[in-house]
Parts: structure tokens; sequence; C-alpha cells
């Protein structure tokens, strides 16, 4: 049984430690026999250190580590190209001289390694990277070929920070625009990044910068495939229930086959098919999070996204859409083309188990404040679904909104905006495991919420009241009244094990519940 290549990010060590290698030589070759510049943009530990590896080595003529793969016999091995490989993926940058040092440093290590010299003390980074380029092609005859690792990274390590952000974009902006006035000396580019920013922003310094990211052409060429767990990893995954597989760890879609992350997969194998939340542990999205506070969003609204290609294109530090950001750091990804008009257009989704029950229980701890009590209330919330308990559901939603911190609406209006309350309770119930159906649309209006667990479907209508007092007995709840008004529950009547109508009403005063009744439908 080969080995895992975990961690391992460099062709040569996969193939002579005899590790399980996906052949992608056939999308590489494909895009390598193409002169001009490519980027790729895939969401962090996706396989794009060992992709640019491998162009390195293919350009570079090793001709034994691709013995037995697609292109062996495919590739003109006489000529080979002087490389330039530029990495950010292993340091993060606190000062803009820091960047400067680490690019100099990187041209340093590229320098010595195609035997070249530049006088540091007297050269500025466009002079030695032009240098470089020019020297590179003089003393091997051939064109050279710059490979560019996560280029975006000291940009995106300082994301939180804008005016460090900045500097750092200028720094890096500073080493890729001399690429264009060295077009005549370069045979092949190609980076890669989880974020596209904008041309002006970065890549005015490129000449016809060709995005790969949505080329269907190059679904594949990072991720795993269905057929490739089948065969390459057909003896690491024997007994696996494939189903469920597919659910937790499938499901990223770049307009292609649909693939996994390979990190998730690996990582699944090595831990005895233990299932966990793999790769969303190796990074935080507590910025993202932040984002969508600040700018109020409903999170229900995730479940409909429909979005133009202008927003998964690219975004400016200056105005970060968060829908953009979570597309290209692999927490969305696209579940159907659509054509407005003339337009294309996305449908997105939350791609597998593992993206969306990590995320809301994100959200689930970052809108309500509660932290560590979390795991508490989604655990009553749950068993209270489950067995119909609509009583001890609503006690748990009273004893939820009481636990959030007075903090969480300090100098904000949260609590005024009933989409507050409906993302809060949102976020618990998508983390569940359950069926979320927001903002369900019917023949008379769209309810709040259905929630569909264990056979039960529940139509749960919020609302808010700007009351401090108890409603006096016997008052009829708004909200539930709207759902019999509106015959919200006609669609799901005889389905399941039953079906409840359940009114909520949300005090902005005691910010929490007002009014909850509820009625058996079915």
């Amino acid at each position: 049984m080969k080995h895992l290549p975990i961690g391992i990010q460099t062709l040569a060590k996969i193939r002579d430690n005899d590790m399980v290698y996906i052949d992608k030589t056939a999308l590489v070759g494909k895009l390598a026999a193409q002169p001009g510049a490519y980027f790729l943009s895939r969401p962090r530990r996706f396989g794009k250190s060992t992709l640019v590896d491998t162009f390195k080595e293919l350009f570079e003529g090793n001709r034994r580590l691709f013995s037995g793969l697609y292109i062996e016999d495919k590739w003109d091995w006489s000529r080979t190209f002087p490389v330039i490989k530029i990495d950010f993926a292993g340091a993060v940058f606190h000062h803009r001289s820091e960047l400067d040092q680490e690019i100099m440093a990187i041209l340093d290590r590229n320098q010595q390694r195609l035997g070249i010299v530049c006088d540091w003390d007297r050269q500025s980074i466009p002079n030695c990277f032009s240098h470089l380029i020019a020297a590179a092609e003089a003393k091997y005859g051939q064109k050279v070929v710059i490979l560019i690792d996560e280029y975006d990274k000291p940009i995106l390590d300082s994301i939180e920070h804008p005016e460090r952000a900045a500097q750092m974009r200028e720094g890096v902006k500073n080493l890729y625009s001399v690429m264009k006035a060295m077009d005549a000396a370069i045979q092949f580019i190609f980076m890669t990044g989880v974020s596209k920013f904008s041309k002006a922003s970065i890549f005015s310094g490129i000449n016809q910068l060709m995005d790969m990211t949505l080329d269907d052409n190059y679904a594949t060429i990072c991720g795993y495939t269905q057929t490739d767990l089948e065969t390459s990893f057909a003896e690491h995954l024997s007994g696996v229930d494939w189903e469920k597989l597919k659910r937790w760890y499938n499901g990223y879609n770049f307009l292609g086959e649909s693939v996994y992350n390979p990190f998730d997969i690996l990582l699944f194998i090595a831990k005895n098919q233990t299932y966990r939340n793999y790769w969303f542990e190796t990074g935080s999205p507590s910025f993202l999070i932040k984002l969508f506070q600040q700018n109020r969003y409903f999170l229900p609204d995730l479940e409909t996204i429909e979005v133009g290609e202008e927003i998964l294109d690219s975004f400016d530090i200056e105005n970060i859409d968060p829908i953009t950001l979570l597309f290209q750091s692999g927490y969305l990804t696209i579940d159907k083309v659509i054509r407005v008009a003339d337009e294309i257009a996305y449908r997105l989704t939350i791609p597998n188990h593992e993206v969306q029950t990590a995320l809301y229980n994100q959200f689930s701890s970052d809108y309500s404040g509660i932290g560590a009590q979390r795991l508490a209330y989604k655990s009553a919330l749950v068993k209270a679904l489950q067995s119909a308990n609509l009583p001890e559901l609503i006690a748990t939603i009273k004893r939820l909104f009481a636990s959030i911190p007075w903090r969480n609406f300090t100098n904000n209006d949260l609590p005024e905006a009933e989409g507050y309350y409906a993302s809060v309770l949102y976020a618990f119930f998508a983390s569940l495991s359950a069926t979320i159906i927001p903002e369900d649309i019917t023949n008379h209006g769209q309810v709040d919420l259905v929630i569909q667990v264990e056979g039960y479907t529940y139509i749960t209508e919020i609302k808010i009241d700007k009351r401090a007092t108890p409603v006096e007995q016997g008052e009829p709840n708004a909200a539930l009244k709207q759902i019999e008004q509106k015959e919200y529950a006609k669609k799901y009547r005889g389905s399941g094990k039953g079906v409840f109508e359940l009114g909520l009403v949300f005090s902005t005063v005691q910010r929490n519940l007002l009014q909850a009744d509820w009625r058996a439908v079915d």
C-alpha cells in the first residue's frame, strides 16, 4: 500500500518515496505547451503548491519523476527552461520591510540555483528581478519560466488591517510589475493564490493574464475526483461508505466535475476513516464573520445566492465583498450556472457537510457570543426537534437568547432587526444537519424558516415587538396568526411524522422571546 503524501508538496519527494500521486500531467502538459501567463485560484490546502512544483520539474526536464505518467512520452524532454520560483506560503509579514527582505531572499535563492549574481547593495527589487530574468535567458539560451505560489498570501495575512494590507499589496506589485516589461524574455508564467485581486490592484503588471479558475477544461487540475478515490486510493478507502464520504467532503465545483479537498481525504484516511472537520480547522474565518456582522448580513440568504461573474472575479482591499471572499476561500462553491438576459450568473452553495456544520458552528458562536455554551444549546435544540417537543424547543430558544452577552448589542442596532434573531436561529439550526429552507416560497407568500428534522417539519415565522412587558394572556400571536392566515403549512400537510406551526415574537427591549406559540397541523 502506497504512503500518503500528507504535508508533502514536492513532486520528487512524492515520487521517490512511493507515495500516492494523482496524475494531473495531462492537464499540466496541455497548459505548459501554451506560452503565456496564467492564474489559478483555489482554496487553501487544495494542492496548489504540488501543482506548481510539478510545472517546475516538467520545465526543468526531470523526466524520471514522470516515469509512467500520462505526459512521459508526450513532452519534449530535450528542451529545458530556466525556472524562477517565488513562494510566499511559508512566511507571515507584519511590516513592508519584512516583505521586501523576503523578496530579496527569494531572488537570491533563485540566483544561486541558476548560477547568476546580482549586486544587492546597489539595485532595487525590480532591478534585481529584471536582471535575473535577462541573465537566465542569456545563460541558458531559453526563455524563462516564472512560477509564483500563493502570490496573495502577504496581503491576505494582513486583510484585517487595511493600511498594512495596502502596503503589502504595493510590495508584491513592485515585484510583479517587472514581468510586463520583460515579456519578451518570458516563456510561461503560472501564478496561484486564494483570492483574485482586481487587475488595477495587482495584475496591471502582467500582459494578458489568463484566469483558469473557472475554466471547465481545468476544473480538476487541483483536488481529487471520485474516480481518483476509487482507483488510486482504493486500498486506503476499503470498506468506506461512499455516499457518506461524498456528503462530508465532496462538492467543490469549478464548472466541471466536482472534487474533494485533498487535505480532507488524506487526513480522513490517516485517522482511520474518522469523520471530522479537517480542512476547516486549519484556518479561521473570523475576519469573514466580522464582515458579515458589520454588514448586518441576513444569514439565511446564504442558501439562495445568485451572483454575476464580476463578484467572483476579484476584489480590492478597500472594498471587500464577503460573498466574494466566502467563495474564493472555499466556504461557497458553484451550484449552477444560470443566464440572466445576456449575462452569465452563478448560483452558489455550501460545498459539503464539513463546511456547512463547521461554518455555521462558527457563525452561531460569533453571532451569539456564547462561546463554550454553544454545544450544549445545539444538543438541546436537536433533541427537542427530533422528538417534536415544542415546549422544550421554546424553552431552549429562551435560554439561548438569555445567555447572549449584552456587549453584543453595545453601540449597534442589531436587536432592532428581525434579521438578527432569524440569523442566530438559522446558524444554530443549519449546524444540526437539519434541512433548512429559509424564506420558503408558498402560494401565499414567504415563511421565514422551514426546519425539517427526523421526519418532522416546523413552519417558523419570526417577528419583533418593542414592548418590554409580557403579553396579556390570550393575546393572539402575530407570527402564528400570519402562518395560519397565509396557509404556509399547506404544502407540507401529510408529509413525514408531523407538521408544526411555530410563531416566535422577540422583544427588542428584552432581547428575548416575548411570545412563543405553536400548533400541530398533522
